[in-house]
């Protein structure tokens, strides 16, 4: 394993009081060159909250993981910055047979994973087969796809379980990312957790968790880095992320779990012209999950209530100061078959009205428990502003009484039905409305309106509809407009049920010292690190 890459000394002292000295290698520690860091004039420091435990596609699932991926790693297919799909190590979209259950992928030429072993059909399968293997989200592959196999040294074929429409935007999923069978030989079964072999931009040439060297691929297919390279590097305290980009000792900090306040802070400098900033698109939804199997929300009286009780607008300004906009549907606004006035909106009449014909607001007052993660500082802000607008609107009818929790424990206890109602989010795997309702509205195993197993249990509401599953999947086989009517009308009838409540919507953002290109990110969220570069004085 290489040594750690020298970093500046302010930067490095953050790391320090943020607990992750014992990672680092801080002798040899120097001023900061300027421009650039980290001992180049042409390298970047990119910081985030993201700490990475694992780089193995197969392992790997969180927001940072994707991120450091999508920089070493090539898919088949890309979402653009434009938000349209396009071949990268497939040179044309895959060609279907007639029933829609084979699938053929013609693959680039030429292309080298970063040891030197050639890219070809054989090193896919292997990738693929390794992911349904050991793949922590093999379902993302294995519930569609049965088998994959060579049929020409650049010709790969998939075999589906069932007409798939959306079959390239799975192929975009970064976790399929090609790696070397020479490299991967020995890990088949295994996950390879601190080096990564792919065909990417950028070569892997340091790991830690908290801290990730990135060099560009001399030998890379496409178009070079306009960087000398990346450091990647995590520090845990919000607090320390903000003052390092304040001070310049880090070129580009990324939102992700970055406090509200300071969000807001950076937003109106680059306002002012003092940083460049960059938003990718909004595909993280937040939303309510209510446990619909269980009183007192087994009472679909009582959730349509819930339903017209809160109020996104005032919660999206007073908890998000207007970052996060309002959300009224399960699909992100951007992807196609969303519905962005599926769910009712704020009405505090008709909720009254509900509470009123449950037997509430009359002497007597519904108790709702509220469970928030306590490590997430916008969910705290929620719960208690939901709470006092009740209170103020609704006192009368209903009490909402928050818990917080951390989020690790959340999660383990959610399938439990152990949370009357709870505050989560979810990001799509990939770029399309089955990655968004599948996963909470999948049901392998239904009692009537009771999901037993599957997805629906495992996310908490435990709702189901009687011909709900079989829509999902033929929505899965549609195309065009017959597949966005389809699933809008899914949307509907959900939102008719009320078994989750969205709140808000997402984008990622980056900012970046005046000296570096503006931000940009493609249409997975990703940001491009590739095109980072410094600029002369500040300009363009």
């Amino acid at each position: 394993m290489p040594r750690a890459p020298r970093l500046n000394p302010t930067l490095a002292a953050a790391l320090l009081m943020a607990g992750l000295g014992g990672a680092l290698s801080l002798t040899g520690c120097q001023p900061r060159p300027n421009p650039g860091s980290s001992g180049s004039p042409n390298r970047l420091v990119v910081a985030s909250k993201n700490r990475i435990d694992t780089v193995d596609p197969g392992g790997a699932y969180t927001f940072g993981a994707m991120q450091l991926l999508s920089a070493i790693g090539d898919p088949l297919y890309a979402i653009n910055a434009r938000g349209t799909l396009e071949p990268r190590l497939a040179v044309a979209l895959p060609v279907l047979s007639a029933d829609g259950l084979t699938a053929r992928v013609e693959l680039r030429r030429g292309v080298r994973f970063h040891d030197g072993t050639p890219f070809n059909a054989a090193a896919m399968v292997f990738t693929l087969e390794r992911f349904l293997a050991i793949g922590k989200l093999s379902y993302l592959l294995g519930d569609r796809v049965s088998s994959a196999r060579a049929v020409g040294p650049y010709t790969l074929e998939l075999t589906l379980k069932r007409p798939y429409s959306a079959l390239a935007e799975l192929l975009s999923a970064v976790n399929l990312t090609p790696l070397s069978p020479t490299a991967y030989q020995r890990h088949q079964k295994t996950f390879l957790n601190d080096r990564f072999v792919g065909t990417g931009p950028y070569r892997l040439s340091f790991f830690t968790d908290q801290q990730q060297r990135l060099e560009p691929f001399e030998g890379y297919w496409g178009a070079k880095p306009a960087n000398g390279g990346i450091d990647l590097v995590a520090l845990s305290n919000s607090t320390a992320l903000y003052g390092a980009l304040q001070s310049g000792e880090v070129d580009v900090l990324l939102s992700t779990s970055l406090e509200i306040d300071q969000q807001a802070s950076l937003r109106r400098r680059a306002s002012q012209g003092q940083l460049r900033e960059g938003s990718g698109p909004a595909l993280e939804i937040g939303y309510l999950t209510l446990l619909t199997d269980q009183p007192p929300l087994n009472d679909p009286r009582l959730r349509q209530a819930v339903a017209y009780s809160l109020d996104r607008g005032t919660i999206s300004r007073r908890v998000t100061l207007g970052l996060r906009p309002p959300l009224r549907d399960l699909v992100p606004p951007s992807l196609k078959g969303s519905d962005p006035q599926a769910w009712p909106g704020y009405n505090p009449a008709k909720a009254r009205q509900l509470y009123r014909q449950a037997g509430y607001c009359q002497g007597k007052r519904l108790t709702l428990p509220l469970t928030f993660r306590s490590n997430i500082p916008a969910d705290k802000l929620f719960a208690l502003t939901w709470q006092a607008q009740l209170r103020q609107d609704l006192g009368d009818c209903v009490e909402l009484e928050v818990t917080g929790m951390e989020a690790t424990t959340a999660y383990r206890q959610l399938g439990e039905g152990a949370f009357p109602l709870i505050l989560l989010e979810w990001m799509g795997d990939f770029p399309d409305a089955d990655n968004y309702l599948v996963p909470l509205l999948g049901c392998d195993q239904a009692e009537g309106n009771r999901c037993r197993k599957g997805a629906a249990a495992a996310s908490g509401s435990f709702w189901a509809r009687p011909g709900l599953q079989e829509e999902l999947q033929r929505s899965a086989a549609l195309a065009g407009p017959a597949r966005t009517a389809l699933l809008r009308r899914i949307q509907r009838q959900t939102a008719a049920a009320n078994p989750y409540l969205p709140v808000w919507l997402v984008a990622p953002r980056a900012w970046a010292q005046r000296s570096v290109s503006q931000p940009r990110f493609d249409g997975s969220g990703r940001l491009l690190l590739q095109e980072l570069r410094h600029t002369k004085r500040g300009k363009p």
